[in-house]
């Protein structure tokens, strides 16, 4: 009973493993069971099971930046509005728009040019610095107060997906690598194939072996040309 497991593909590994598992705890081969290599085998399956699919990162990022782009229209709708409206010196209150455009000025007029973490540094800065009372007063008296607390809660919910995507991602990149357990499993595999295999001449043993056998030779198979659509192991 001999293959190379390293060259099944990462389903096949995985499906061969499974059967393995299956057939020795079916019942019928009373010397597999509480075979402590079994034990290690399920336990080994169960790890590769639970990430070789797995996608590398958290699936966040097109949330993110839908949520940076929501945050940019609103604060450049709001720069756009007091840039018009500090230009009419005709109408009331000018000066204040030319006051809190200069707010604006003074932490970016093109704050969505800089990286996610830089923009939120100078999103808080800038919130901060309008929320102070003096300034306050100011954008209720041009009526924007519903357009500032668009901006803050466009900021805040950006915030919180980053830091969400953030945490998942790091999760991710924790857990021990697909490639890693992929080479516990097949040394787990490996070893219970040579049990059996040693042990195949032994009358309680033949018909188990042979059974493991002809799932050996399915998982050879499938590791022909054109019989496997993923013949690369998990990076």
């Amino acid at each position: 009973m001999k293959i190379t497991l390293s060259k099944l593909s990462t389903k096949d590994l995985a499906t061969l493993a499974q059967r393995t598992i299956n057939v020795s705890e079916s019942g019928n081969y009373a010397v597999i069971t509480a075979h402590p290599l079994l034990a290690d085998l399920k336990l080994k399956y169960a790890d590769y099971d639970a990430v070789y699919a797995k996608q590398i990162y958290s699936g966040k990022g097109d949330s993110v930046a839908q949520a940076d782009k929501e945050r940019d229209n609103a604060f450049s709708d709001l720069k756009g509005f007091l840039n018009g409206y500090r230009k009419l010196s005709s109408v009331a209150n000018y000066q204040y728009a030319e006051d809190l455009y200069q707010i604006f000025k003074l932490f970016g007029l093109e704050l969505y040019k800089l990286s996610y973490s830089s923009q939120t540094a100078q999103m808080k800065k800038l919130i901060e610095e309008l929320e102070k009372p003096e300034n306050s007063q100011k954008l209720k008296a041009l009526s924007l107060e519903d357009a500032f607390t668009d901006m803050k809660n466009k900021q805040k919910a950006f915030e919180t997906l980053f830091a969400e995507q953030a945490s998942a991602n790091a999760d991710l990149r924790n857990q021990k690598t697909a490639s890693g357990i992929r080479k516990d499993l097949e040394k787990s595999l490996k070893s219970f194939l040579n049990l059996i295999t040693a042990m195949k001449d032994v009358n309680d043993w033949k018909l188990f072996y042979a059974d493991v056998n002809e799932l050996v030779k399915a998982a050879k198979n499938s590791d022909l040309p054109n019989n496997s659509q993923d013949n690369n192991p998990p990076q």
